[in-house]
C-alpha cells in the first residue's frame, strides 16, 4: 500500500454516503502553529554570517549561480537531478519550479548567502512538505569557492530550526549516496541519526537507467539541536 492514499474495496457499489469533503487549498496544507497562508515559506533567514533568502527566478545572477552549482563537477558526482540543468534555461526552469512549489505549499528552495557582502555560497531545499505526517526532506550543496567553510553545517542547522519551529513540522529527513562522506559528516553534526540503507533509491551518476544505495538520515522537533549545528564546521 502506498502510505497517505485511502485503501479502497474494489467490486463493491458504492451508495450515496456523506458528500466527501473538499480538499483543502494549498495554503491551509499545514498545521495551526504555521499562518493561514503561504507567508510562512517566504523568509529570508539569517544566522550569524549567513543568509538564507528565496531563490528568484526572474534574476539572471540566480539563474547563472544555480546553473553554475548543478554543473560542478563534484555536484554531479553525488546528485542526478530529475530533469537535467544544462544551460541558463533549464536553471530559470528550475527555480520557476521551486517557485510554483513555494507557492503551492510543497517545498521552498533558499540560495544561501554570505550575510555581509551577499555572495552566494550555495543552496538549500525543504521539499515534499507533507502535512498530514509533518515531515519533509531537506538537501543542499555549497560552491567549490565556499567549501571547507562550515557553510552546509550552519545552513543545515538553521532550516531545521525554521522548519520544526516556524513550519512546526515534526520529522525532516536527509538523503546522500553511499559513500558520500562529506554529507554523511554533516548531516551527523546536526543531529540528523542514520537510519539505514535504501536500496537503489538514487540514480547512478549522469544516468537515469540505473541505481545506487543512499544512506537516510532523519532527525525530529523531538531531538537535541547539536553545539555544532549552531556553530558550524567542515563542510
Amino acid at each position: 500500500m502506498v502510505r497517505g492514499l485511502p485503501v479502497t474495496r474494489t467490486g463493491l457499489r458504492p451508495g450515496p454516503g456523506p458528500e466527501i469533503p473538499r480538499r483543502p487549498p494549498p495554503s491551509l496544507l499545514f498545521n495551526d502553529r504555521m499562518t493561514s497562508d503561504t507567508t510562512a515559506l517566504r523568509p529570508a533567514i539569517s544566522a550569524r554570517d549567513l543568509r538564507l533568502r528565496r531563490w528568484d527566478p526572474l534574476s539572471d545572477a540566480d539563474a547563472e549561480t544555480f546553473l553554475r552549482g548543478c554543473l560542478d563537477p563534484e555536484f554531479q558526482r553525488w546528485n542526478t537531478p530529475q530533469r537535467p540543468i544544462r544551460d541558463l534555461a533549464d536553471a530559470r526552469a528550475a527555480l520557476e519550479s521551486k517557485a510554483e512549489a513555494a507557492e503551492a505549499g510543497t517545498g521552498v528552495a533558499f540560495c544561501v548567502e554570505d550575510a555581509d557582502s551577499g555572495a552566494p555560497l550555495g543552496h538549500i531545499g525543504v521539499n515534499r512538505i507533507d502535512r498530514a505526517m509533518r515531515s519533509a526532506i531537506v538537501g543542499y550543496w555549497v560552491l567549490p569557492e565556499a567549501r571547507g567553510r562550515g557553510v552546509a553545517t550552519r545552513a543545515l542547522g538553521v532550516t531545521a530550526r525554521w522548519v520544526f519551529t516556524d513550519l512546526g513540522l515534526y520529522r525532516l529527513e536527509l538523503d546522500h549516496a553511499v559513500g558520500h562522506e562529506v554529507s554523511c559528516k554533516v548531516a551527523e553534526r546536526c543531529g540528523f541519526r542514520y537510519e539505514g540503507t535504501l536500496r537503489g533509491a538514487m540514480w547512478q551518476e549522469g544516468r537515469r537507467d540505473a541505481f545506487r544505495d543512499c544512506h537516510l538520515h532523519a532527525r525530529l522537533a523531538t531531538d537535541p539541536e547539536p553545539a555544532e549545528a549552531k556553530n558550524g564546521s567542515g563542510a
